[in-house]
């Protein structure tokens, strides 16, 4: 039985390509950027939902946007699976679609087979082609020339490996850049300033055959679970533990968590309609020739589906594991499957709650937590993201950034190493900042939502209160778009929490989930700079919006070649009310990265995260009735 919110298939992305290519004439020039799930209404889920699980076959609808190589022009459509059709047809003038795989590999391709590129190489003593790879970027639009306007530009790194195993990323061919015309997939220019032959001395390399020391002993760590594992997953429904959720994938978000609820008393409550990864934004802070073009938006130009990468059991999992494939699909429609794209999985997770009474003796629960993730290989960095479900109510949402920094030499013409930091000889990593964005469409018991920040205030001394102990919280609603700009701070210790004044607890207060932040910081952006100008949600870290089925992406539905943020920063102008209604909080985090030596060649993860916490959804503490441990 299909859900109305399963993923496509790799047969619906199949058809979805071929009713395009047979009702509007999409042949061998075009491309195909996305092709993904067109979900049903929020409001229309339950009863499509209800006629699936009747036998009935779901109504299935794609949503694709695809371009014609030939004159650039882009078009948003959707297709009926079910009714054979295509339902819509939107030109997108002056838009460019997302990046693809595929040009980012004809782009190399053709680049290492180029006269212009092996010349420049050979003056710097490269003659090896087969040990170089090129890294193409995409633009903003502030950014590109003037004689290119219109075009589909990119423009590349060169990087070459020592050996043929050996990492590419430890060697960057400083102040030389292709840019090229993606749809002609030809090389319009190649920026030399430095074509001395003048390399850094350095140690790259982090394969055990390659690196220049031995590997340390560790014994063995195994998990089992000889009774089993504790969650079922019927399809794409996951229950554990009380918890019960729907997982989705698509080219874009990749991992996309659905219908999340917690069972109480025999009753499924609501905690949130879609949690997903909006968008990621990776400005560099160094305006040297060899990086001032790099601002990255890895999901609007990349997407993190196409970018997710299969997991290994006992690498990147441990213990009793259960995997789902996931689909997503090449320029040409035709779909590819990532083998064990999603790890589910039952982590040990320290002490749960534990008291020591003096008669009753020890009484301690240990917790364990539900692991829901996924890897994402973003060239030279990798993304490990998990969402974590316990056994209390709360939710976590880590984000482990890993990888390869990129580099470039210290002593080449206009180079800034004061804008970044030495980590081997005559080399330097930039410092940049990893925004990520998180939406978080909550259904706090229903859609009827208030978002109030809470601030912690201390008491003055005085009366009453002489020693100046009283701790008071005050909670502010936010009534507006302009309300829901929120900023963390530090020093009231700001949090905010989602409540749904129609319902109370057992105590007679709303029911609420809190968001506690963490891994906040301000953006360091002057708001002029392109940077800031392309992807404005930097600037706060909370924005609050009613719900609208069409606001999915924070920058803007094509940030590649953009030059405003089309996202939050306009649709918040209309300055909607967001009270005791159906709210979207849209959450900035991530990694503001002071590069270290300590991250060469290959960088110990950098982990940050944030929690879901329920404050007043339950009465008391919801883990009273977890069992205690079998005796071990």
């Amino acid at each position: 039985m299909t859900h109305p919110l399963d993923p496509l298939s790799a047969e619906e992305i199949r058809r979805a390509a071929g009713i395009l290519r047979r009702d509007r004439g999409i042949g061998g020039n075009w491309r195909f950027a996305s092709i993904e799930l067109k979900e049903p209404a929020k409001a229309d889920l339950p009863a499509l939902a209800a006629r699936a699980a009747g036998g009935e076959p779901a109504r299935r609808e794609a949503l694709v946007v695809c371009w014609d190589r030939a004159d650039g022009q882009a078009y948003r459509a959707t297709a009926s699976l079910s009714g054979d059709e295509v339902t819509n047809w939107e030109h997108l003038p002056g838009q460019q679609p997302n990046m693809t795989v595929d040009e980012w590999h004809e782009c190399d391709e053709m680049l290492r087979a180029h006269p212009a590129l092996a010349e420049a190489l050979a003056r710097r003593g490269i003659t090896d082609m087969s040990l170089v790879l090129t890294d193409m970027w995409a633009y903003g639009a502030a950014l590109v020339p003037e004689r290119y306007q219109g075009l589909r530009l990119g423009w590349s790194d060169v990087w070459y490996r020592s050996s043929e195993q050996g990492s590419p990323y430890a060697h960057h061919v400083t102040g030389l850049h292709p840019i090229v015309d993606l749809n002609t997939m030809t090389l319009l220019e190649l920026e030399d300033s430095d074509p001395g032959d003048r390399f850094p001395d350095v140690m790259g390399e982090y394969l055990p055959a390659l690196i220049p020391m031995r590997l340390r002993e560790v014994t063995p760590l195994e998990i089992s679970q000889p009774e089993g594992v504790g969650f079922t997953l019927e399809g794409r429904l996951l229950s554990w533990q009380n918890w019960q959720l729907r997982l989705g994938f698509n080219h874009r978000e990749g991992l996309v968590l659905h219908q999340v609820a917690f069972r109480e008393n025999g009753r499924l409550r609501s905690v949130a309609h879609r949690l997903s990864f909006a968008e990621m934004v990776v400005p560099y802070r160094d305006a040297s020739p060899d990086h001032y073009r790099r601002t990255a938006f890895d999901i609007g130009e990349w997407g993190l589906g196409f970018m997710t990468t299969s997991l290994s059991l006992g690498c990147d999992c441990l213990g009793e594991i259960a995997y789902l494939d996931a689909v997503v699909h090449d320029s040409r429609g035709e779909p590819r499957t990532i083998p064990n794209a999603i790890c589910v999985h039952e982590e040990d997770s320290g002490v749960l709650w534990k008291h020591v009474d003096e008669r009753a003796g020890v009484e301690v629960r240990r917790a364990r937590r539900l692991v829901v993730s996924f890897h994402v290989t973003v060239d030279n960095y990798e993304y490990l993201v998990y969402w974590r479900f316990y056994q209390d109510g709360n939710i976590e949402c880590e984000v482990r950034a890993t990888g390869i920094l990129v580099t470039s030499h210290a002593d080449a013409p206009g180079s800034r190493p004061a804008n970044g930091t030495l980590v081997d000889q005559g080399t330097y990593a930039p410092f940049h900042q990893h925004f990520i964005v998180a939406r978080l469409d909550l259904d706090v018991d229903g859609t009827g939502n208030t978002v109030y920040a809470t601030d912690s205030q201390p008491a003055k001394a005085g009366g009453d209160d002489p020693y100046g102990l009283g701790l008071v919280v005050r909670s502010t609603p936010l009534r507006t778009e302009a309300e829901g700009k929120q900023d963390y701070d530090w020093g009231t210790q700001r949090a905010w929490k989602v409540v749904n004044d129609n319902v109370p607890n057992g105590l007679g207060t709303p029911v609420g989930y809190k968001l506690v932040p963490s891994a906040a910081f301000p953006p360091l952006l002057d708001p002029a700079s392109p940077a800031y100008q392309r992807a404005e949600v930097v600037g706060h870290t909370l924005w609050v919006t009613p719900y609208r089925e069409d606001e999915r992406w924070p920058c803007g539905d094509f940030p590649v070649q953009s030059e405003h943020d089309s996202g939050l920063a306009a649709w918040t102008e209309a300055d909607r009310p967001i009270e005791n209604t159906d709210v979207v909080l849209w959450y900035v985090f991530g990694i503001h990265h002071i590069t270290r030596p300590e991250d060469w060649p290959v960088m110990p993860s950098d982990i940050v995260s944030f929690w879901l916490k329920p404050s007043g959804f339950f009465d008391r503490n919801p883990a009273l009735d977890v069992p205690p441990s079998h005796p071990g």
